[in-house]
């Protein structure tokens, strides 16, 4: 990656830190420049995937890091603690985690069957997150965005989705001062309806339904019938809910994933549930039950 381009990942990851973060303390969704580092430097410099990697992790980490360190901050202006001595405790903190996971990671790397999600492993690890961090190097480097989403690509339409990320909350705005009386309206939040789909891989279809069905319910009697203490237990269900994955996941664990077992239904027998899935998009591939394109 050329000396440039890291000035140009620091520089986007500078200019984008304020409008985020005033999305994250609002919304308590953080928009990420992934896709964003990646679309650029795919475009710039195709078929250079660690150069992509560097640049998506120069832009897009640092800009989180940089909204993680301003919550503790916040934090500590709730907790009464003086702004150096939160600055002086991350910045040891950053430097053992460092170090740590450095360590953590090599030891990993040397393991045989570590992130092997084939049928022949027998590893329990699977590790979605790093194996859409090397399919999007993949993807945005290798391949590159021109021939994705570019003129040479078939998804070329997407590029519109741009405009309306741009344009959405202008439509509500203005939908809000002709319908003034409307109070439901300036409610409508576009970052944390389309925020959570950035964690759509390695997450599936099936793991938003719950959200969706939960949300939906009990957004419904918020509304219906005004009552207080519906509002005053949002978050607390919001937190039992986060806490009630985590127990399920310790408790699966020692129950069924320590002993190697495995639990057959239709929960887990089709993730998506979309039998298209494996189709090959690519033209003139045929392929017994599948669309040709």
């Amino acid at each position: 990656m050329p000396f440039w381009a890291f000035l140009l990942a620091t520089a986007l990851a500078f200019s984008f830190t304020l409008p985020i973060s005033i999305i994250t303390a609002t919304t308590n969704q953080t928009p990420g420049l992934n896709v964003i580092t990646e679309y650029i430097m795919g475009a710039i410099f195709p078929g250079r995937p660690i150069a992509n990697v560097c640049f998506k992790v120069y832009g897009f980490i640092s800009m989180t890091r940089a909204i993680a360190f301003l919550s503790d901050f916040k934090l500590g202006h709730y907790m009464k603690i003086p702004p150096r001595s939160i600055f002086l405790v991350q910045l040891i903190g950053t430097m053992i985690a460092s170090i740590v996971n450095m360590i953590v990671a090599w030891w990993l790397l040397h393991l045989d069957g570590m992130c092997h999600p084939d049928k022949f492993s027998d590893s329990p690890w699977t590790c979605p997150d790093d194996h859409i961090f090397f399919d999007m190097s993949v993807i945005w480097g290798l391949i590159g965005s021109k021939r994705i989403f570019g003129k040479e690509g078939n998804y070329l339409a997407l590029n519109w989705f741009f405009l309306v990320g741009l344009l959405g909350p202008v439509v509500i705005w203005g939908c809000h001062k002709a319908f003034p009386k409307h109070s439901w309206i300036p409610l409508i939040n576009l970052p944390v309806i389309l925020g959570a789909t950035s964690d759509m891989p390695p997450a599936s279809a099936l793991n938003y339904n719950s959200w969706i069905f939960v949300g939906t319910i009990f957004n419904f009697f918020v509304f219906r019938y005004r009552k207080k203490w519906w509002q005053r237990y949002n978050y607390i269900l919001s937190a039992a809910l986060d806490a009630g994955v985590a127990f399920m996941v310790v408790f699966l664990y020692f129950t069924v994933g320590i002993e190697n077992t495995k639990i057959s239904w239709w929960g887990n027998n089709n993730v998506d549930h979309c039998d298209l899935a494996s189709c090959p998009t690519a033209k003139g591939v045929i392929v017994h039950g599948c669309p040709v394109f």
